[in-house]
């Protein structure tokens, strides 16, 4: 029933909200389904190229629905998972906590993002291994470490973080005196060397793509700045996205796992499977001069709804029921009021609030509006930032213009639509962000005319939430 009501509230949330910022993004920059791409690997991609191919069709519902889809799979995994571990009354409460849980229950379980699929390969892969090592007291199951194999693999061609789960659950085994009997049969070694396999189209991809995806990646961890409280602001965000009250038994709970050692199997490996998210990017926090986003280190804390099940099922019964219903109400009734501003907008002048083009909603309703405010005779639109090229390219979708990005960061832009592969166009220049003279200074040698072009404005419900200076650049004659 959890999983049923939890389910019916993601998809009126997707169906009747426009798409993100990082969703519009990764709509507007995938053309086609490659070995990988610049941000992740193939799966997200792949899921909505997919919806795409099925229906005709790129509105917000059909891209998100196999992402729906996959929370439901994701809820089922945890359930079998707790059930296998601790009994049925534990699994439901791991459910509950993970259909509660903000970052998990709407923004994985509805949005195009890598974390929906990851978090489904992650928690089947655990299965898996649960099977194959037999736990909690059962005679191992050899036949399952292929199907761990396989789930590996997807959990790496979904974000490349999954490799910490996994690392994580290797040193679990290494560590078990009875898990690590099970390192002298065939089965462990043909996962990982499937595993691996399945991940050699990103290998492929990043070697002929000068390892792009591996620099940008790798390169967060770079910077020069000491900042000794960062760590704690990290963990910090990481417990609202969770909220505050999963987020420290979820710690208390992975810690206790280390305490009680490997003799406590099922503990040790939930731990071990958490603990390298959880702690590497606040570590990182340290030093690195790039933001730490608080859902990086989800994977981590997705291992340990079971704990968290077990834990819940015998503590303090009716102080735990108030707070799972208090806390699903308001996640209920903030998304439902998210989905009424968005469709019917309910609360006059909103975005007035704001300084003008600084409207949250921005980021969550499509830029539609522009769609027919394009001027005849153009030929691509560039943008310089790439999410303004992805909300504005998904603005577009139906108008069959090209979209790049005219600046250092282009992301996948730069592979779909390289403004190389524009020379001799007329392009339509975005001008924000910063000034039209800084603009038209930046790229008006790179075309043979550059003039002034139309306003374009991004509306709501007849409310005006964006004015979009642009230029018209003719003849592009030098890639910017």
């Amino acid at each position: 029933m959890v999983v049923l009501i939890a389910l019916a509230f993601r998809l009126v949330f997707a169906g009747f909200t426009g798409l993100g910022m990082d969703e519009s993004y990764m709509i507007a920059a995938s053309h086609s389904f490659d070995a990988s791409y610049f941000d992740h690997p193939l799966a997200s991609w792949w899921l909505e190229l997919a919806a795409r191919w099925l229906t005709g069709s790129a509105s917000p519902i059909v891209v998100r629905l196999p992402f729906v889809a996959l929370s439901a799979l994701s809820s089922w995994l945890i359930y079998a998972i707790t059930a296998r571990l601790y009994g049925a009354r534990a699994a439901f409460w791991a459910v509950a906590a993970y259909s509660i849980s903000p970052v998990f229950s709407l923004a994985f379980g509805c949005w195009v993002l890598p974390d929906g699929p990851l978090d489904a390969a992650l928690l089947a892969f655990l299965y898996a291994l649960i099977r194959a090592l037999g736990l909690p007291s059962a005679k191992p199951e050899p036949r399952w470490w292929l199907a761990a194999g396989v789930f590996a693999g997807l959990a790496l061609l979904s974000k490349y973080n999954a490799a910490m789960v996994l690392a994580g659950t290797a040193v679990a085994v290494l560590t078990d005196k009875a898990a690590r009997q099970e390192l002298r049969r065939p089965g462990p070694w043909m996962a990982v060397a499937l595993a691996v396999l399945m991940f050699t189209p990103v290998l492929y991809w990043n070697t002929t793509h000068g390892w792009a995806s591996f620099h940008y990646q790798g390169g967060r961890a770079e910077g020069v700045r000491l900042r000794p409280s960062m760590p704690l602001t990290i963990w910090g965000g990481e417990a609202l996205f969770l909220l505050p009250w999963l987020w420290l038994p979820m710690v208390w709970l992975m810690l206790r796992g280390f305490a009680q050692g490997p003799a406590e199997r099922r503990g040790w490996l939930l731990a071990w499977a958490a603990v390298i998210p959880v702690v590497l990017f606040a570590v990182v926090g340290l030093w690195s001069s790039t933001r730490i986003l608080y859902h990086w280190a989800t994977p981590g804390y997705l291992m340990l709804f079971p704990l968290l099940g077990n834990w819940a099922q015998d503590f303090r019964p009716r102080l735990r029921d108030n707070v799972a219903l208090i806390s699903a109400g308001l996640l209920g009734t903030a998304a439902l009021c998210i989905t009424a501003e968005l469709s019917l907008g309910f609360i006059p002048n909103l975005d007035r609030i704001f300084a003008p083009g600084k409207s949250p909603l921005l980021q969550v309703v499509d830029w539609d509006s522009i769609a027919t405010q394009i001027p005849p005779g153009v030929d691509a639109v560039a943008a310089q930032k790439w999410f303004d090229a992805g909300k504005i390219g998904y603005g577009l979708r139906d108008e069959n213009l090209p979209v790049t990005v005219f600046g250092p960061e282009p992301h996948q832009f730069a592979f779909s639509t390289p403004p190389s592969s524009l020379l001799g166009k007329n392009i339509l220049v975005i001008a924000m962000p910063g000034s039209t003279s800084a603009t038209a200074a930046k790229f008006s040698g790179n075309f043979k005319g550059f003039i002034p072009g139309p306003a374009l404005t991004v509306a709501h419900n007849g409310d005006v939430l964006l004015v979009i200076p642009t230029f018209i650049g003719t003849d592009l004659i030098k890639a910017p």
